[in-house]
């Protein structure tokens, strides 16, 4: 009957049943959820959609491959690279770090750094990363270095004008090691040299290591690409300089050359091949380093570094 409370199972009040206890879940629920992490690591921010999407716009571009595609920025990867890069002052625009990347003194030193030279800080997640590195290790750490300015090979001569010094300038010949680029520059740099030139194809370029090995010389010293070397160098026999190319069976020592003390470009070859064909054939002199002690050769830096010695000296 309607109304007979003594029904079974007729539910006499409005609860759903006993509620002993909230299970803890109160208590987590007041529990604090650690600091508010920034703007671009909070997954649906819009901070955070811009990050991933600058990520991906990265990654999908071309991995840069050595003397490389003009236009195409070199990655530095993996955390002692990126903190030496930067000490050293390689021009890069960006640094790349992971999202969530474990924190060390290194990754700390170069966001620290990052910010004292005003790069582009971008945080990525991890996949993001190993798509723009083709997996490389990069240890949550990316930065990219933007394309070298090179000058023009006339650049450097209008340099030594414009200091009213005989120009002084060094060409390098089939030289692969941006470590060697790199150090022909500081020494170009340390003796008073307006250049280096370099040839545009199979060679070394200004990478991030050529720029660590200057140690930080390539920011006032020019390096210059031809596009033919042999055509470059008569170009500046056209205009007084002396071609001067080092070989180990060259016809005259060093210190007998007198062309040092003029306007004159030192043609260095590869440690292991020298002097190509036609570059050899266009050089004025070809000139051997003495070495008594029985070595056949010496690399290109350490070549560089003699005869540009012996040059500021003569000059001196």
């Amino acid at each position: 009957m309607a109304g007979n409370s003594q029904r079974r199972n007729r539910r006499t009040s409005n609860k759903k049943g006993a509620t002993v206890g909230s299970g803890g879940q109160r208590r987590r629920g007041l529990e604090g959820k650690g600091p508010t992490p920034p703007a671009s690591m909070r997954k649906g921010h819009k901070k955070n959609r811009m990050a991933n999407a600058q990520a991906k716009q990265a990654a999908r571009r071309p991995a840069p491959r050595r003397g490389g595609p003009k236009g195409a920025n070199e990655l530095v990867v993996g955390r002692n690279s990126v903190v030496e890069a930067l000490r050293e002052g390689v021009p890069a625009n960006t640094l790349y770090v992971q999202q969530f990347v474990d924190s060390d003194e290194r990754v700390r030193e170069a966001i620290q750094l990052a910010t004292e030279k005003g790069l582009n800080l971008m945080e990525a997640p991890r996949p993001e990363l190993d798509r723009m590195t083709n997996g490389l290790n990069h240890q949550g750490l990316v930065l990219s270095v933007p394309p070298y300015d090179y000058a023009h090979p006339e650049d450097l001569t209008a340099h030594a004008a414009d200091n009213g010094e005989d120009p002084l300038i060094v060409a390098l010949d089939g030289i692969t090691d941006p470590r060697n680029l790199g150090a022909v520059v500081r020494s170009v740099s340390a003796f008073g040299g307006h250049g280096v030139v370099v040839p545009e194809r199979r060679a070394a370029g200004m990478t991030a290591s050529a720029w660590k090995t200057s140690a930080g010389t390539a920011a006032r010293t020019p390096v210059a690409r031809a596009t033919n070397m042999t055509r470059t160098l008569e170009a500046y026999q056209k205009e007084g300089l002396m071609v001067v190319g080092l070989a180990a069976d060259g016809d005259t020592e060093l210190h007998e050359l007198d062309a040092l003390e003029g306007p004159v470009v030192i043609v260095v070859g590869s440690e292991g091949k020298g002097l190509s064909r036609l570059v050899g054939e266009t050089c004025d002199f070809r000139v051997r380093i003495p070495m008594p002690g029985g070595a056949e050769s010496l690399n290109a830096g350490v070549a560089a570094g003699v005869v540009l010695y012996e040059a500021a000296r003569r000059r001196a």
